[in-house]
Order: C-alpha cells, then structure tokens, then sequence
C-alpha cells in the first residue's frame, strides 16, 4: 500500500519516489511487514498530464546508471526507514 510521494534533488533534478508499506498477516510467525520505497526517475514533468480517471500522472525519465542509483538510495535511507529500494 502506498503512504506518500516525494521529491528529493539529485545533482539539481528532481527524483520522484514513493513510499510504501507491504503487511503479511499469515506468516509462520504472525503478522509481520516491511516498507518500501519505488523510485520511478527524474522528473520530467511534474503531473503535467491526466489518466482515463481524471487522476494526475508526471513524467519520469529512469535513472540509468549504478552510480546515481546508489547516491539516491543512500539518500532515501538517510530520510525513511526502508527495507527495500526498486528503481523502474
């Protein structure tokens, strides 16, 4: 389930990624869960369009090399509390 989209600045771009939370409720040990963050890339335009719904949608370029992927991922986990980075 997703709690919030964000915005954070690498190397003058903004970065959308979101955050979320998974909660398994039949696991061995009980109820357990992890959080997560998605990274889906630069901001190209900030909720510039709209889908079937009406709801707004931005446009992202992919973050494509290892190097930016792993300075945002420190990033992100110097902010939130996060078991799991994906980047689309």
């Amino acid at each position: 389930m997703l709690e919030a989209e964000n915005v954070l600045k690498h190397n003058g771009r903004d970065v959308l990624y979101l955050i979320g939370h998974g909660v398994m409720d039949s696991s061995c040990c009980g109820i357990g869960g992890c959080r997560y963050a998605l990274v889906p890339g630069y901001i190209v335009g900030w909720k510039n369009k709209k889908d079937h719904a009406g709801n707004p949608v931005s446009e992202v370029e992919p973050v494509a090399d290892d190097k930016s992927r792993s300075e945002i991922r420190s990033m992100i986990n110097g902010t939130e509390v996060i078991n799991q980075i994906q980047f689309y």
